[in-house]
């Protein structure tokens, strides 16, 4: 159990470190900053903590599923779409600025989470509740990334 949460832990943060390469300046960006962003917009240093947590409970989640799961290949393939998809929004949302294609992209993520909560509730049950700050965090972004959408 270990050794696999210190894989995931590695490759989800690995993967949040590749991302944040992708954002660059994005965040400080002229085009970033003049933004009509939603009143709900956290401050900055919120996604880092935010994503750290998620990244923390995300990895203790699938080290606790992997034991659960039969269809391993299937798992992983889940789970290579999840690390895509979140390495992908950095670069689609701030460095090609293609806020419609971010929406897809977040949605994309989000629903894929709710998937793996719903999907595997009956192998972990009440663990499950590991994937809620993933869960409450991109709905939260979704909301933002739409927002941004529909506001610029």
């Amino acid at each position: 159990m270990l050794v696999r949460l210190v894989i995931f832990l590695v490759i989800n943060f690995g993967a949040l470190a590749i991302g944040s390469y992708f954002t660059g300046p994005g965040v400080s960006s002229d085009w970033y900053v003049n933004m009509n962003k939603a009143p709900w917009t956290p401050p900055g240093w919120v996604f880092g903590a935010a994503w750290t947590t998620i990244m923390i409970c995300f990895s203790i989640y699938l080290a606790l599923l992997w034991d659960k799961v039969k269809d391993k290949n299937f798992l992983i393939g889940l789970y290579i779409f999840q690390v895509i998809l979140n390495i992908s929004w950095n670069p689609v949302f701030f460095k090609f600025q293609n806020v419609g294609l971010g929406i897809i992209v977040i949605s994309s993520l989000a629903l894929l989470v709710y998937y793996f909560i719903f999907h595997y509730w009956s192998k972990l049950k009440a663990k499950s509740l590991l994937m809620l700050p993933y869960a409450i965090w991109i709905t939260i972004a979704t909301s933002l990334n739409v927002y941004a959408w529909v506001m610029n």
